[in-house]
């Protein structure tokens, strides 16, 4: 997988999946076929400056955001209603979107002008 993720460029990175199917369809057949089912929209990333493409495709931010709020949960031995769990995952992902908001992503100021080409609508 890694092969495919990293490649430099979305031709490249066809050609890798190309190859991993070969070889994992027989094992895997209906996880590989999910995969060549939505092949494009899960490389859209590849359509980004390589600068950005790994905080893209990457789950750490998820990962992080999950074990937070299991962290949170778990000394809440029970909790009095389903309100009550939501109400804690709520307050626990605004506490991240305001830790997150100023935050610089690696890559970024690299791409800038690309995703101003990118996305020229949005910003004039």
């Amino acid at each position: 997988m890694k092969l495919i993720y990293r490649s430099p460029s979305k031709e490249i990175a066809l050609e890798m999946f190309r190859q991993f199917e070969s070889k994992w369809s027989s094992k895997y057949p209906r996880e590989v076929q999910s995969w060549a089912n939505e092949l494009d929209v899960l490389l859209t990333f590849m359509n980004y400056p390589n600068s950005i493409r790994s905080v893209i495709y990457t789950t750490n931010a998820i990962e992080r955001t999950i074990k937070e709020i299991r962290k949170r949960l778990k000394p809440m031995n029970s909790l009095s209603s389903l309100e009550a769990a939501e109400k804690i995952v709520y307050l626990t992902i605004q506490d991240f979107n305001e830790k997150w908001a100023g935050r610089k992503l690696r890559g970024f100021a690299e791409a800038q002008e690309a995703l101003e080409r990118m996305f020229e609508e949005r910003y004039h």
